[in-house]
């Protein structure tokens, strides 16, 4: 079973940056597809990016295509969120998920498996 940590939130301006990290513990990280979620006050959890178990495929909402990249080194069982450009409605908090069915990659909450504890990012105005 793999645990999840996630790791990275904070406060920062409008078109300014962050980088989230997810470090695996457990056997079976670089098999797992992993995802990012986020969930505002008042607003149903949606998923935000996504990556198969090499790193071949990923997936991003509309949202936050072209701002936020997502990436993976199996080697370090660390997954990452690279978020650029954020805005004010970026706020939220963001959870790494790891889906055992490492490809293709699933958008539906349901389908992980394993959750890291969230992390919160504020971006100000």
């Amino acid at each position: 079973q793999v645990q999840l940590v996630d790791s990275g939130g904070g406060l920062v301006q409008a078109g300014g940056s962050l980088r989230l990290s997810c470090q695996a513990s457990g056997r079976g990280f670089s098999s797992y597809a992993v995802g990012w979620f986020r969930q505002a006050p008042g607003k149903e959890r949606e998923l935000v990016a996504a990556i198969s178990w090499s790193g071949a495929d990923t997936y991003y909402t509309d949202l936050v295509k072209g701002r936020f990249t997502i990436s993976r080194d199996n080697a370090k069982k660390t997954g990452y969120l690279q978020m650029n450009s954020l805005k004010p409605e970026d706020t939220s908090v963001y959870y790494c998920a790891g889906d055992r069915v490492g490809w293709p990659i699933r958008t539906t909450q349901s389908d992980y498996d394993t959750w890291g504890q969230g992390t919160q990012v504020t971006v100000s105005s």
